[in-house]
């Protein structure tokens, strides 16, 4: 909107740079063009402002398929003006010379004009394609065919409209049918889930039974090779047993042939011994026969009466101990007579 000052009965316009102002006095123009700065009396100017910059109308309508099922549609046209004089003259564009503020609504006409052809046309290509059709392809579809129409629409050139860009947002259905369509898409996604999720169990399972049978393969080589322990430990005592044995056997065969040796020693020595010992005692027994043969050679020669004296003496040798002895007279004196009578007859 312009900005209008107040001086002594005169108005002072200043335009924007996107602003066309077109500006009469007295049935002629006195200027026109964008952003201009001007002086005028109010009594006598006619004044338009039209805007030439780039300009988004954001429409949405309803339409019917051909399915009989009604789609909403969203989209957006982008336009400007490229002849302000045409739009000028056919759209109100005038402005009150006091404030700036339009006295009509000639945006609100052009938004009417460019939503209901937009929708003309709309209408027309979803009237011949099917519910699910339109929602693949159907923006697509829509956003040329408007684009196309809007471009041949011979009242928007007549009004110096141009058309710069149309967009189409989105395409959507009544809320029950979205819902509805929506449920074997959630459906898919779901049993796409749901195998995912016995495919991980499934991956999992196999990895536990991998790690169960990799846990059993383990213990069954440990068990193996227990049993190998176990065949060692066995192999190395009956070994060890046998050395022991074979050890005892030769230890046992030592002390069997040095007791033997010991034996024969003995054997010898006693055997040695008793002939020593035999000879020893044939020797005496000789010596003895010897001495006993010169005893008695001896003995032959002499007289009774030394015989006798050698017995006493040989008696007495061999009677024990007498502490006392009692001589009575009669014992004496036979004794005397018989030492008297034998030392007579040995002189």
């Amino acid at each position: 909107m312009a900005d209008i000052t107040r001086r002594l009965g005169w108005r002072h316009l200043r335009g924007a740079p996107t602003s066309h102002i077109r500006h009469h006095r007295s049935g002629r123009l006195a200027h026109d063009g964008p952003g201009l700065s001007f002086w005028y009396r109010s009594l006598s100017a006619a004044l338009s402002e039209i805007p030439v910059d780039d300009r988004e109308l954001a429409m949405t309508f309803h339409a019917r398929t051909s399915d009989f099922q009604d789609v909403a549609v969203q989209a957006t046209v982008t336009y400007r003006v490229s002849d302000p004089a045409t739009a000028a003259a056919r759209l109100d564009f005038s402005i009150d010379p006091d404030t700036g503020v339009w006295r009509g609504a000639p945006l609100e006409q052009l938004s009417t004009l460019l939503t209901e052809t937009a929708q003309q046309h709309a209408l027309d290509v979803l009237a011949r394609t099917s519910l699910s059709s339109a929602l693949v392809d159907g923006v697509a579809a829509v956003r040329e065919r408007v684009a196309s129409g809007l471009a041949a629409e011979p009242r928007l050139p007549a009004t110096g409209i141009e058309i710069v860009a149309v967009r189409v947002v989105a395409l959507r259905p009544e809320p029950e049918v979205e819902r509805a369509l929506r449920t074997p898409a959630r459906e898919q996604i779901q049993q796409e889930a749901d195998r995912a999720t016995y495919e991980r169990r499934a991956v999992a399972v196999e990895r536990e039974r991998a790690i169960a049978e990799n846990e059993l393969a383990s213990q069954i080589e440990l068990a193996r090779r227990e049993e190998q322990l176990v065949e060692q430990r066995g192999t190395n005592a009956r070994r060890e047993a046998e050395e022991r044995a074979a050890a005892d056997a030769v230890k046992a065969g030592a002390e069997a042939a040095r007791t033997v040796r010991l034996a024969e020693a003995e054997a010898t020595r006693q055997v040695r011994l008793a002939e020593a010992e035999a000879q020893a005692a044939r020797a005496v027994g000789e010596a003895r026969a010897e001495a006993q043969a010169a005893w008695l050679r001896v003995h032959g020669d002499v007289d009774a009466a030394t015989l006798h004296a050698l017995t006493g003496t040989r008696l007495a040798e061999n009677l024990p101990r007498i502490e006392s002895v009692t001589v009575s007279p009669d014992v004496l004196t036979g004794l005397l007579a018989k030492l008297g009578g034998t030392s007579g007859a040995s002189a």
